[in-house]
């Protein structure tokens, strides 16, 4: 069984002592619980910056952004960090939202992390167990039992298709305690308690019935194959030997809406953008490292349809994106190439409670647009950008609706890239 490393040593003595006591800590809090009544607090210890005092594009962007808010009654929040000048908007960025599977981004950082002390390399390979299988996107748990599969192959599944089953593999790998200390090290205050993906089930169906604790890799897949809430619901009891009565009088949505309230897997998205500035600037990998996490993420085949589709034509987006019902986000790095310099801007966004992912889709698109509109990306010259059109109220191309496992069914969401954590 892979044991958990300890944190990378430093080459001064002093330096490695003080990261030994963050590591310390960091163990500490991953065993706690999530405090979902602590104070917000600022990534920074300067004040928050209010819209009156905000750059030109950050007042334009914060004003569209509360118009559509207004317009088509969407809960979201936007945070936006300028890497060039420092400048930066918060809407309701300070609060906490669940971040899905923008958890990945630091499950890779904390494996590659663990490549560059010579743990393991990413040709290593891993032997697929029965009890690793998730439900969800990628094509992991499609693999038969006893398949090696490289830390390389995993990574990329896990970040490009979000992949829950090679994610699980990778945090059994490097272990659960080092991926939140090392997030704990790189933002010490906004990000709460990450769990492998297995337990995010778990949690859900434990406000259900304790039993959940007992569910297994195979039973994920069979509650996935279920057509309605009803039948996840029938289902769950047949596999943990219940009869129906014994589960809580609450829908599904209910169960996901007190998990949701416990705190794990949230953050606020100004600390989440934080944690992708760390990346971008070489604090939380070596260079070679960091190009090759920001490549993949620009290889993301999941959310076509959310802050990509607003960007303006020859923008990059290296990113990650996140869904679980009524849950949608979507955060990463904007490039825009420039004869000088590129312009690099950090968009971390997510929604709540939405029941469809295709409605969510389009307001994480015009969080995009007006990022776009907003000049920050041409200049402060917005009509050098050319912006995707902006659908009318409601309107628009949506994706279908698909019925599926737990915490889909019933609710709109892509087929083959649906990427619930």
């Amino acid at each position: 069984m892979p044991l958990t490393p300890p944190l990378p040593a430093l080459p001064r003595f002093w330096r490695r002592a003080f990261t030994a006591l963050i590591s310390s800590c960091g163990l500490l809090w991953a065993q706690g619980p999530a405090h979902s009544q602590e104070p917000l607090h600022p990534v920074d210890a300067a004040a928050p910056v209010q819209p009156a005092t905000q750059a030109p594009w950050a007042r334009t962007m914060h004003r569209e952004l509360e118009r559509f808010a207004r317009q088509e009654n969407a809960r979201f929040g936007v945070y936006v960090h300028d890497l060039d000048s420092g400048q930066r908007m918060s809407f309701h960025g300070d609060e906490r939202w669940y971040l899905a599977s923008s958890v990945k981004v630091p499950v890779a950082i904390a494996v590659l992390r663990a490549v560059e002390r010579g743990d393991f390399s990413l040709e290593t390979a891993l032997t697929l167990r029965a009890g690793d299988y998730v439900d969800g996107a990628g094509s992991t748990s499609r693999q038969p039992v006893g398949t090696a599969l490289t830390v390389r192959w995993l990574l990329e599944q896990m970040i490009i298709y979000s992949d829950n089953t090679a994610s699980d593999m990778l945090i059994g790998l490097v272990g659960i305690r080092e991926v939140n200390a090392v997030t704990q090290l790189l933002v010490p205050r906004g990000l709460e308690r990450i769990t492998s993906l297995a337990d995010v089930r778990r949690h859900a169906y434990r406000q259900l019935t304790p039993e959940a604790d007992h569910l297994s890799g195979s039973d994920f897949l069979v509650l996935k194959q279920q057509r309605s809430d009803a039948d996840v619901k029938a289902a769950l009891a047949r596999l943990l030997h219940l009869p129906a009565s014994a589960l809580q009088p609450m829908s599904l949505s209910q169960a996901y809406e007190a998990y949701y309230a416990e705190g794990l897997n949230s953050g606020r998205l100004d600390a989440y953008a934080d944690l992708l500035a760390q990346l971008v600037g070489g604090a939380a990998l070596n260079a070679q490292h960091t190009a090759y996490l920001l490549g993949v993420m620009e290889r993301v085949k999941t959310g076509p349809r959310r802050i990509k589709a607003g960007l303006p034509p020859g923008a990059r987006f290296a990113h990650k994106t996140g869904t679980q019902r009524a849950r949608t986000c979507d955060s990463g790095l904007v490039t825009m190439p420039r004869a000088v310099q590129e312009r690099r801007v950090i968009v971390v966004a997510c929604t709540r409670g939405e029941p469809s992912t295709a409605r969510s889709d389009r307001t994480l698109r015009h969080v995009g647009i007006a990022l776009c509109q907003s000049g920050l990306l041409s200049h402060g010259k917005s009509h050098e950008t050319t912006c995707p059109r902006v659908f009318p109220p409601s309107l628009g191309p949506v994706a279908p609706a698909v019925l599926g496992g737990p915490g889909t069914a019933g609710s709109h969401t892509d087929d083959d890239l649906r990427d619930e954590p």
